[in-house]
Formats: C-alpha cells, structure tokens, sequence
C-alpha cells in the first residue's frame, strides 16, 4: 500500500540542515543555574531561643548537605509514575465585578504575553547551525546530579480527517491498519505506550473492528498503555473555526469516547494547527482538561522562549485576574513534530532513531545522509550515548528534569512490523540507559498522562520558581502567560496566513452549516420539550441519525485541513457534500418541526409526514451560492413566510423574500397591512447591467426571541398598499441600461452621490463606485476611502500568503452605479470597471431605515466576487477601507468568535507577518474613542499596514504549490458573496493613555450586530399559495417568557441524545450560556431597550413559558464533568441547582444540564 514518506510540511531535502560543529552556548551561566532548585527563604532573625535553636539546626543541615552530598531518589528506575492527580491548592476565586456598565475588562497580571514577545524578539532570521531556527546547544553534565533526567518517549501517528486524501480514502488506505497494528504491538508487552486523537477514525475503525480487539483496546485504555489526547472528533483548527463549532466537535468526539469507552481525557494534543489561540486553551480549561501540548508556532518566538526556558508556562486568558483559566502549556521547542525533530536539536542524528526509514517500509532515507541501523549489542553503547546526548541537550531548555520526547509523524505505524522496529530498537535503547547509573537518567515509553503526572510530582518537590515571577496557583515554577501565537511561520520568514482566506468559499459554507444545525438543536430541543411522549416527538426521535451525522459534518470540517482551505481539490468536493447533504437534511427537518410547533402539539397524525413548508432559501449543488425560491403568485392568492428566531432577544429588523410580481403587498400574523418596498434583482456579464424581471421584497419584521412569527404576501389585495418601488439613479448611458419596468429611473450627472437614513450618510464616488465617507447625523465624519486592490503572488499558496510588493487597486473610472432609494432601504450597487473584460467584483452598499432597531445601525457592504480564468492567476484580492481614525498602527480582531485581540503592525517583519485571522470581528480605533468596525460573515484575513487602514482578503487563486506538502496551487475557485456588517461609533468619554496596550472590547450594540449577522432568521415559504378568500389566520410561537438581557447570549441549547429520549428520566436537555464582556464606554445606542446581566437576574427555572425546569445541574462544556472544581469556575454556578439564578462573569461560557416538563 502505498505510504507517506516523512513528515508533510517538512524542509524539502534541498533545505534541509545539516549537522554542524559544536560551539559553545550562549546560555548565559545565570540561565544555566536556573535549572537548579532555588534555594530556601532565609531564616527569620528572631533571638528567641526557639529562633536560636532553629538557626543553628538549619546551619548544621546545610553543613551536613555541603559534606555528604543531596540524598538521592529512592525510586525505582524502571517503576511508572503514579497517575495520582498532583495539583497545588486553588487559590480564592474573586469573580469579576458585575456592574451595568460592563465596563473595560482589566488585563490580567501575568509574567508574559506575547507582545512583549513580539516587541522584543528582533527577528533576524539568524542560522543557528544544526539546529537552524536555534543554537549549538551544550550542558555541563552535573544538571542531573540532583535531580535524575526521567525521559518519556511517547509514540503517536497523526492522522489527518482529510488533507491529500479522503477521510474514507485515508481510512481504508492507513488509519484502519495503523489502529490494528497499534492495538497488537502494544499487547505483546507491557511497557509499551501509544496516544491517539482524532474520534473520527476512532469511531469508523470501532464499527469495523472485531469484538476481540474492541476488548483489546478497551484494556489497553484502562490499564494506560493507550491513552486518547484531545478526544475532538478532529484536531481542529484555531484560526478560522468559530468557537461554537470548536466545543461542537469536542463535545461529539468526548461523548462518543466516553460513552464507548468510559474514558475522558484531560491532556490536549495539538501538534499541526497552524498557530493557536487563547480561545482553545480557555474552552479546554472549561471541558475539565489540565495540560495542553502545541507546536507550530512562531519560530523566533520558540527560540526567545527556550533561551530563557520559558517553553513550559501556564496560559491565562488576558482578563481572568481569579485565575480560573489557567492551564499548563507544553511547547515542543523544534521545527516539527515528526522524529527527526523531536529527539533533540540536531534532525541529523535524530533522523538515526527514526528506525521505520530502515529499508522496506516506503518512507524516505535521512536527508542528511546517515540513515538509521538497527540495534544490536555490538553498537547499543555508542547509539544509546549519542541519543542520550540529544535528550540531555533538548532537556536544558526546558526548567524540570522530566522530559517529553515525541516519536511519531503523519500515518505512522501503518504496520505491525513496522510498529516492532521502532518499539524494539527503543526498548533496547532504554534497558542500556537504565542499567547504567553513572548516565542518571531513566527512558521510557509514555503517555501524556505520565509525563505531566511526573511533571507535577517533581514540581512539587523541588522549586524551580524564578525571582519575581507570578507564576500560577495550577502549578508551580512556570511562568503565567496571556496572549495567541498567531500569525504562524515555521522558516525563512514564511508566513502561513494565507489559509485564513484560502477556498473563501467553503469557509462560508462552513458558518451556514453552523448557524443552521444551532438552529436546528433549538428547534428539536422545543419540538421534545413540547411534544414529550406525544407523537410529534417522533420528528426529532427519528431525525436523531441525520442530526448526529450534520454535527458530525460540521466537526470534521473543523479538522486544520478542512475549513483552512488546505486540502486537495476532491477533498473539497468531498467536505462540500457532506456539508451540503446535512444542510439539506436538517432545512428538511426544520421545515417540518415549524409546523409542529405552529400547529396542534396533540395532533395524533405522523409528523414526518408535514410538508407545508419548505426553506425560503435553497441550494441545488455543493458547491453553488444559495438562492431564494421566489414567491410567484397569480392575482388573488397569497403566500405564508415564517420566521424563526434563533437569538435570545426579540429580533426587529428589515427582512427579505424574492417576488416575481411587483404588485404585492405585506400582512402581518393579524391580518395588518405593513409598508414595504420593491428593488430590482439585478444581474450583470461584467459590462452591463440589466434586470433579472424578479424583485427584492422588503418589510419590518418583528420575531420573539428562539420563537416563530408568520407573515403573508399577498397579489391583488385591494384593501392594503402596494410595496413601493424604489427610486432608481443611474450613472449608465441608456444604450447600457434598460429602466425596469414599473420604476423609475434618472441620470447621475455630479460626480459624488449619497444614500442614507436617520444615522447615517454615506457618500461615493460615482467614476469608480466606491464608498468614500460617513457622516452621522450629529456631523462627525469618518474618511472611508473604500479601495478594492489586488496583490501579485507567484510564491504565495493554500498555506503562505507572499504577494510581490504592495497591492495595485483594480477599479478604473468609468463603471456602472445605480442607486437605489426607498423608505426601508437604500441601497449602492457598482459594477466598477477594471482592466478584465469581465470584472472579477462587484459590490452593493445598504443601510435601512428601521427606526429604534439594531438594523439601523448597520452599513452592509456585499461584495460579490469571481476570480475565475487564468488572467486572474496569482491573485489576491482584497477590499480596503482607508480611514481617518489614527490607530497607531494597532487594530483589534477576534479570536475564533469569542474574544478580541490586540493587533500591531511591525516594520521589522514583512507584510504577509502582519495579517491575522479575522473569524469575525475586527475594528480600528482612535485615542479619542471613534470606532470603526467590520463585522464578516465568514473567516477571512485583515491587516493594519498604515495608519487609519483595514484590509481585507476576500479570495486568492494560486497556480503554485508553496512547499508545505500540499502538491498543488488553489485554483478551485467558486463566486461568492462576501457579507460585512460595518459600524461607526463614538464613545461617551475618551479612553486612558494606556489604552493602546488594553485589550479593548466590542459594545454591546457591536456584539448584537455581529449576532443579527452570524445567526440570520431563517425564512420557510408554504408550498401551496392560499386563496384570499380565506381569512388570514397566521400563527406564532414564543417560548421563552421573555428576552433575555443583550450580553447573555445562548450558545446552544439542545437535546445531546435525542434517540435515548424516552429513555432517560433527567438532563435531558443541554443549554451553553455566555455572558459577554463588553466595553461600558460605548452608550446604548439607539433606545434598543437593553438590559444586562448586572441590571437583571436570569432564573432558569422561569425561562421558558408553559414548561417547568426540573434538575438544573451545571455541567462542563464537554458535558462530562459535573464537578466544577475541576473547571476552575466554582462560585458563579455552586447555587444554581437551588436558586436557579444564572451568576456568569463577563467572558465566561457555562453549561447546565435540566429536564423539561409541561407545565400542568
């Protein structure tokens, strides 16, 4: 079968380092002393005779130590440690103050963060010899006098859920052999050990597997000689993944093992994401995980870390001043994982023990020339002192004398005799360091669990505190750190920020399928709580199975190789269609629970058998934009649309339906006739613009919070006023533009035109069609200067974003702008001219008039784009909004959804180092509080590369491979519409000098925008249009028995085991709580009658109406932990079994477990 040879993103062999003399190094002796205990506190001075006796006591212990040496260890060399659970005393918890403001979250204290990394680190890019991206790395040989060196070796095959192949090819081809191999390797002996991490070959291989060697593997887990890392369903990426979608794939591949196995982890093992964030770190804190192990990161920031031995540290999140987040970080100091980086500092001699590159098992020889021989008794000397030499160099840069040497790559151990030359020759290797003393050190094979449990032992034991350091209460001697290790370059100043933006497509495609299955859990878990044992509960019972397989989808697309957009082009297709088919599936499913939940709960009749409604919204292929059904009507008859809610908050806001007749009017569920208003849905070929003979509807809508509201448009409804056409203006020549019929048209003739409603005013340029400023209605003005550029990137690829120069603008004087003007929308629709005969963008500017509502304060910008044909080769395009805020060069973006981050633009690396993830948030600001945010629809990349700029990648096609292992350019590029949301705010007073090293918060009306846009209404159409001779009769649905206060959102509430229903008696039900943090400078705009948590408490024992809350339990968000203590967060949830009252700090997520029941 044909096998991977050596690890996928490592050096070609062109590159490749070689071995180099040793020289000597520039470990400073002070650092060096560091890695020895520090010494004990003085005594105190007191000349009591108690002080007196004690002094001199302690004076002759020190004699007697400086004369006969520190004992040494008792243990047994070859004994395993304990898996006792080490852990110092917590410290008291101080939950953060809950106030109505909300107020700045203050930065938390730490020993790091890593922009103090970053403000330090020079980044030269300086050869270090054999160990390239390092130095020639010595020790003394007496650092293990006191203290033996205790090596765990740990294998592992990392195995990716899709990347060149499949995930069924990869299956079938490697990870079903590998899981055999690994499971009768390990039974032939003992001290073997193995970890594993992705669910989702797990999970395949578990139906496949023989009885026997389930029970096989079982043992293994429980007797610890296998121990599952992470247990996601894949190991997610932490730039683009969202943070619902992270604790979605978590939470499926912990409960699949724990219900399989009865195994939960605590170790997280993350060795190929492409950079990390803070976010992971928190939710795997709250999930009940204790250690984390990361590599690609930076590496100029690996070696400023490991020259001061700092590549062990506790992560804090940068607001948590309790210190309840904190977690232990291991971080592997070298260029890869795989074995020739992982042993020590020199990948020459590493590359030696790598024993499965010996002939016959398909993987290449050393690059280096010196390949692996197999041990016998003749050579274990010599090949057990030259490993050894590598351990003891790799253990000085770390403080502890507990070591993690990793031995492992990508599909590794893909046979049994394959899993014997490395075990064999290793176990060789060991017996002949064990047995000698003289060497004071002890290998073996381990799990994560041993090497962090040996870890905290000897922590405990020995004080390798440094003088001032903070440190942590979760484990002692390490410093505390707070930040994210984006953007990611792992050699000669290659930057992987180019994935953020590769295959925008499916990144989009991606945050649909999210929204829809959160939806979707909401509506199953109403459609339970409601229906109980009646027979519309078999809706959601029998759609159990597609349910798990669209969150199983959506998790496996998580994988850093799926929503990176990384992956061989038929591993996109074969994402794409599973995440197409479960969007099918579960618009299906929704469409029918509408009408259980609008209808009769009692309704005896099968409810798999509904079919009244269907999505408004439909897509015909994988890998096609969604479009909406249009509502055709004949005169006289009317159609129903149904809106669901899926915010915690009653939604008002200006609402969509494509009509194919412009003569139709708008009712509301009680039969009012509503204003609304028509535009052309136009089209274009890239050089004129015509209609498409359908029209754009639009009308307030206003939908309860998780609940359901019905409205009808109606043809020839003489009783109500028709919707009114908009204005249209045109700066087209008539022989390019046909005036709709039914509207009316007039020339642009000046060289700036404006649309607006009552916050805003927004101006353009009609020659190039692009916005140039706001104006809100108190005056302020903000420059905007909208650019749409392209880079030339001939090296750049799926991974590495590395443009030739600055970004051209591609817009020409001389397009086409038609203006659109109505009382519920204006909107700016540009097909500017460029130098392609078929623009490759085209872009619509809206702002609605919906007085008092989150919508008005909305400036849409749409961009669609269609980088297709060859011309466009080598492109990257990005939109860029040249403002006049003085931002000093710092902008904020988010973290996976969750939390913002401070970013700052540096000279001293290139440009492409200077782009960010932006999931879905980023904002400049000002010294004086002017705000400028852009929220996005889906993952993109933004920068900051002069003052008052923010730019952003909408899509990139590549010819080239850039030689991380991929094979190929991105060429599969598909149109999309890119969404963004942009806001201009001003705070009430201007913020502190420090400001620009605060980690800055969005507002509330900030968050609440970025909710409407990420968590859309979905809209269900009837299929059969009704009579108007039928009184209109629409229906709602309101569940919740009010809105809940606008920074305490609803991260999910579902039913985790629909098919177990009508079995289980309590916590059947799962909701995730999160209370945001928000920045108290910021009024609240717009009368939006918001509360917050600290103005309003939220009882879940009264948050629904007609159903009672039974057993509420707080849980982990991996729902498998019910003691808090382990989750660091005990006082805001130990009284909500009793009271029921929801105590959250701001930042935090909380989970609880509750049955529901019908109220009698």
């Amino acid at each position: 079968m044909p096998l991977f040879s050596g690890n996928r993103r490592g050096f070609p062999s062109t590159l490749l380092p070689t071995t180099s003399s040793r020289r000597k190094s520039p470990l400073t002796p002070t650092a060096l002393a560091r890695r020895r205990p520090a010494p004990a506190p003085s005594p105190s001075t007191s000349f009591s005779f108690f002080s007196l006796g004690l002094l001199l006591s302690v004076l002759l212990f020190f004699a007697a130590v400086i004369r006969y040496g520190v004992p040494r260890s008792s243990s047994n060399p070859h004994s395993t440690p304990s898996l006792r659970l080490v852990r110092r005393p917590p410290i008291p918890h101080h939950p953060l103050p809950i106030n109505s403001r909300g107020g700045h979250l203050a930065s938390a204290p730490v020993d790091l963060t890593t922009k103090d990394l970053y403000d330090r680190i020079q980044f030269l890019d300086v050869d270090g010899g054999a160990w390239k991206q390092g130095w020639p790395v010595h020790y003394n040989g007496d650092e293990w006098n006191q203290e033996k060196l205790k090596v765990f070796v740990v294998p592992h095959s990392h195995n990716d859920p899709g990347w060149k192949f499949t995930f069924e090819e990869y299956y079938q081809r490697q990870s079903t052999h590998i899981l055999d191999a690994i499971v009768d390797s390990l039974s032939k002996d003992s001290r073997r050990k193995f970890i594993w991490e992705e669910m989702s070959y797990l999970q395949r291989w578990w139906r496949d597997a023989s009885d026997h060697r389930k029970d096989t593997f079982a043992k293994l887990v429980k007797d610890g000689q296998l121990e599952i890392v992470g247990g996601g369903w894949v190991m997610n990426d932490e730039a683009n993944s969202h943070y619902f979608a992270i604790i979605e794939q978590m939470m499926e591949g912990n409960t699949w093992l724990n219900e399989t196995l009865g195994f939960i982890p605590k170790n997280s093992w993350a060795i190929d994401p492409f950079g990390y964030s803070a976010t992971m770190a928190y939710l795997l804190r709250r999930m009940g995980f204790q250690n984390m192990l990361i590599q690609r990161t930076h590496y100029e920031l690996k070696k400023e870390l490991a020259l001061n031995q700092n590549l062990e540290y506790v992560w804090r999140q940068s607001w948590d001043k309790a210190q309840t987040t904190d977690i232990f970080v291991h971080m592997m100091p070298f260029y890869s994982y795989d074995i020739p980086h992982t042993c020590g500092p020199e990948p020459a001699v590493c590359c030696q023990f790598d024993f499965a590159r010996t002939r016959g098992f398909g993987y290449e020889y050393c690059p280096w020339h010196i390949d692996p021989v197999e041990t016998t008794q003749s050579n274990v000397k010599e090949r057990a002192f030259l490993l050894l030499d590598q351990y003891k160099k790799k253990s000085t840069l770390y403080r502890s004398n507990t070591l993690l040497v990793p031995l492992g790559d990508d599909f590794r151990y893909v046979s049994v005799d394959e899993a014997e030359i490395q075990f064999r020759n290793y176990q060789m290797l060991f017996d002949y360091i064990n047995s000698h003393p003289h060497f004071n050190a002890e290998v073996q094979f381990g799990t994560l669990e041993d090497y962090f449990q040996t870890l905290r032992s000897e922590v405990e034991r020995v004080n390798y505190t440094r003088s001032g350091e903070l440190g942590s209460a979760e484990i002692s001697g390490f410093p505390s750190l707070s930040g994210d290790f984006f953007t990611y370059a792992d050699r000669n100043q290659d930057y992987w920020s180019g994935y953020y933006v590769s295959r925008p497509f499916f990144k989009a495609v991606d945050r649909i399928l999210e929204q829809t299955l959160r939806a979707a859990e909401m509506i199953s878990a109403l459609v339970l709580g409601y229906c109980q044992r009646n027979p519309c509960s078999k809706l959601s019972v029998n759609f159990a199975h597609k349910l798990t397989a669209a969150r199983r989808n959506l998790a496996l697309f998580q994988h850093h190789d799926g929503v990176t957009g990384t992956a061989k082009d038929h591993v996109v297709v074969d994402y794409g269609i599973r995440m197409h088919t479960s969007l099918q599936d579960l618009q299906v499913f929704m469409s029918r629970a509408v009408e259980v939940l609008l209808g009769d709960i009692h309704d005896r009749s099968d409810p798999n058998l509904l079919s009244q409604f269907e999505p408004e919204q439909t897509r015909t292929k994988y890998d096609v934009q969604p479009v909406h059904r249009g509502i055709d009507l004949r005169e006289g008859e009317m159609q129903q649309v149904v809106f669901f809610n899926p915010l915690e908050q009653t939604r008002d806001q200006i609402v969509m339906v494509v009509v194919t007749s412009p003569d139709v009017v708008v009712l509301d569920s009680n039969g009012t006739c509503l204003e609304s208003q028509i535009l052309p849905k136009w089209q274009h070929d890239g050089k004129i613009i015509v209609s498409t003979g359908k029209h754009r509807l639009y009308w307030r809508a206003s939908v309860p919070p998780l609940g359901l509201e019905t409205y009808f448009v109606a043809l020839g409804r003489a009783d109500c006023e028709k919707a009114m056409p908009s204005l249209l203006k045109v700066s087209a020549d008539p022989d390019q533009f046909s005036c709709p019929k039914g509207y009316s048209c007039s020339k642009l003739d000046s060289s700036s035109t404006e649309i607006s409603n009552k916050r805003y005013t927004l101006t353009f340029d009609i020659d190039h069609g692009l916005l140039k400023k706001i104006n809100n209605r108190d005056g302020r003005e903000t420059v905007v200067d909208e650019e749409i550029s392209m880079y030339s990137s001939y090296d750049s690829g799926a991974y590495l974003f590395k443009p030739e120069g600055e970004a051209r603008p591609i817009v020409k004087k001389g397009g086409h702008l038609i203006i659109s003007q109505g009382t519920l929308v204006q909107e700016a629709y540009s097909v500017p001219k460029s130098e392609w005969d078929s623009t490759p963008v085209s872009h619509s500017t809206r702002v609605y008039s919906a007085e008092n509502t989150v919508h008005e304060f909305v400036i849409e910008k749409e961009y669609h784009v269609e980088l297709l044909g060859h011309e466009l080769d080598n492109k990257e395009l990005i939109t860029r909004f040249k403002t006049n805020i003085d931002n000093h060069g710092i902008f904020y973006s988010d973290l996976n959804g969750f939390q913002m981050s401070r970013r700052e633009t540096y000279d001293k690396i290139p440009l492409q180092g200077n782009y960010y993830p932006m999931p879905s948030l980023a904002f400049l600001q000002d010294s004086s509080g002017n705000r400028f945010s852009v929220h996005s629809k889906q993952s993109l990349g933004a920068a900051s590369l002069k003052n008052g700029w923010l730019e952003i990648m909408l899509d990139r096609r590549l010819v080239h491979d850039d030689g991380r292992g991929l094979g190929q350019g991105v060429m599969d590029n598909r149109p999309i519409n890119v969404i963004f949301h942009i806001i201009k705010e001003s705070n009430i007073s201007a913020l502190p000098d420090s400001h620009s090293q605060m980690i800055l918060q969005p507002s509330i009306l900030s968050h609440r925008v970025g909710d409407h846009l990420n968590y859309p209404m979905h809209a269900f159409i009837s299929k059969k249009p009704l009579e108007k001779t039928l009184k209109v009769h629409g229906k709602a649905f309101s569940p919740l028995a009010t809105s809940l206060p606008c920074d305490l959102h609803i991260v999910g509430l579902k039913v985790p085991q629909p098919l177990k229903f009508g079995q289980l008696l309590e916590s059947r039900f799962v909701i995730i709580l999160q209370r945001r943090g928000w920045d108290g400078s910021y009024c609240k705009q717009g009368n939006l009658a918001c509360t917050n948590l600290g103005d309003e408490q939220v009882n879940l024992y009264y948050l629904f109406k007609e159903l009672a809350i039974l057993g509420v339990k707080p849980t982990s968000l991996n729902l498998l932990h019910d003691d808090m203590e382990r989750l660091g967060n005990i006082e805001q949830v130990a009284d909500v079994a009793q009271e029921g009252n929801v105590v959250i700090p701001p930042m935090e997520l909380q989970a609880y477990k509750f049955d529901i029941q019908p109220q009698q």
